[in-house]
């Protein structure tokens, strides 16, 4: 048997289904004796025909080949087609359309409930999920201890499943996916639902699994995870590939698409669906490198220049402006405000700009959000817990990219310079000031004598 140099091939792959009808329900009774009057007779006329606004192609057309070894994530928003590309190539479901190949044996990860017998204990699933990809009892033998271990619930598997929690369900399956092996490994968002640490833990182990030329195929929407795992990315958009290439790239390509449905209404909106006060509107936001361009792409360690516009319907005494800085998985890194920085602004009205020169970001080379916020202050004084209130104003505005040395998530979220270093080997000793208190400005010290607000 020759073997294919692909794990997977998808040529022209469609999954249509019809919605809006009464499929996976009861009928009453009533409906049940209509139906029975009726039926001759629209099979008389032809059938039922389901309108167009019926159907709905959850895939379509879909086309690309996985190299064997491949660690590819898919990205798009929640019903573009991710799942149910997933679900055909687990065999689940069966493509309406086209055709997915699939070279080797195949563990899934999907959503919670899928795979395990919810009658049947931890102990006795692990055994099952080994007999449906082909092993033999001694093969599951010898990977038993990992799997319990990995899985950090020995002391519930002899337990049906159907008592386990969801977290408990994700710790056992992904464990079982990942040790038994497979030669093609189906991850979806379910990683999502266990603890951050047991998130982190199934990540590492999956890196070390492209190591052994496993292929996988991530569903995830964190682009954090999907930074940090993938070389490939594909992107789905209403059932389509929209992209299909470098991670980075697609990333950018799926965030730029994003960025009208992501940016906030300029008044805040609290938790509540209220709308705070609108005596605020954020009107501009724009970034700038060392010699004054406006762009969204810096190298890692060049200093940043932001600038914010404002809009104050109504005169605001004292107020904080706040600009924030939030990883694609949601972990706010920093933010910059003029009252954390003892720059305090009397009050502000009509139309006014806010600067700031930021020291350079030793930020490990990814996507971050922009996040522009502004409460209210009076006579010095917090208006109320500012952990309980609500900005006048919160923006989003978009993302920009941090690029350079060959640093990824595992090297944190920033790199921080040390003040000194000195080395000494034998009688020689040499020192070196790694910062100054002017060394950060020095590429703004020509702007830094324009005043920041009129």
């Amino acid at each position: 048997m020759i073997m294919s140099e692909y794990a997977i091939q998808v040529e022209q792959l469609s999954k249509l289904y019809q919605i809006g009808t009464s499929q996976g329900r009861y009928k009453t009774l009533r409906e049940s004796a209509t139906g029975m009057v009726t039926g001759p007779l629209r099979r008389l006329r032809g059938g039922h025909k389901p309108e167009e606004r019926d159907l709905l192609w959850a895939l379509k057309d879909v086309s690309f080949e996985v190299n064997r070894g491949e660690v590819i994530g898919i990205i798009g928003r929640n019903g573009a087609g991710k799942s149910t590309l997933l679900k055909i190539l687990s065999r689940i479901t069966e493509p309406t359309e086209g055709r997915a190949v699939v070279y080797g044996r195949v563990g899934s990860l999907l959503e919670v409930g899928t795979g395990f017998h919810p009658e049947l204990s931890g102990r006795e699933n692990i055994y099952l999920s080994g007999a449906i990809l082909g092993m033999h009892r001694d093969e599951i033998d010898q990977r038993f201890d990992q799997i319990v271990e990995f899985s950090e619930i020995a002391r519930f598997l002899d337990m049906p499943v159907k008592r386990y929690s969801s977290g408990m369900y994700v710790r056992l399956a992904f464990a079982v996916a990942a040790y038994m092996e497979p030669d093609i490994l189906l991850v979806d968002e379910v990683l999502a639902v266990g603890d951050i640490a047991f998130q982190q833990k199934c990540l590492r182990h999956m890196q070390k699994l492209t190591q052994t030329g496993m292929t996988i195929l991530m569903v995830s929407h964190s682009m954090a995870a999907i930074q940090s795992s993938c070389q490939r990315a594909i992107l789905m958009q209403h059932g389509r590939v929209a992209a299909d290439g470098n991670t980075l790239q697609v990333i950018d390509q799926f965030r730029q698409s994003l960025k009208a449905a992501e940016e906030y209404p300029s008044a805040a909106t609290r938790p509540d669906g209220e709308t705070g006060d609108a005596r605020v509107t954020v009107t501009g936001f724009d970034m700038f490198g060392a010699n004054g361009e406006s762009k969204r792409e810096f190298k890692f360690d060049e200093p940043i220049r932001i600038r914010i516009d404002l809009e104050a319907h109504q005169r605001v005494e004292q107020p904080m402006i706040n600009f924030g800085i939030k990883r694609g998985d949601g972990v706010i890194i920093c933010n910059f405000n003029n009252w954390g920085d003892n720059f305090r602004i009397d009050y502000i009205e009509g139309h006014c700009t806010l600067e700031g020169w930021l020291p350079p970001l030793r930020l490990v080379p990814e996507f971050y959000e922009i996040h522009v916020l502004v409460w209210p202050w009076g006579g010095g004084h917090i208006a109320g817990d500012l952990s309980r209130s609500f900005p006048i104003a919160a923006v989003t505005y978009g993302d920009f990219r941090i690029s350079g040395p060959g640093l990824n998530t595992h090297d944190g979220v920033f790199q921080v310079p040390a003040v000194k270093w000195r080395f000494q080997r034998g009688a020689t000793s040499t020192e070196f000031t790694a910062i100054t208190s002017t060394s950060i400005y020095d590429a703004f010290e020509a702007e830094l004598t324009v005043p920041l607000l009129d």
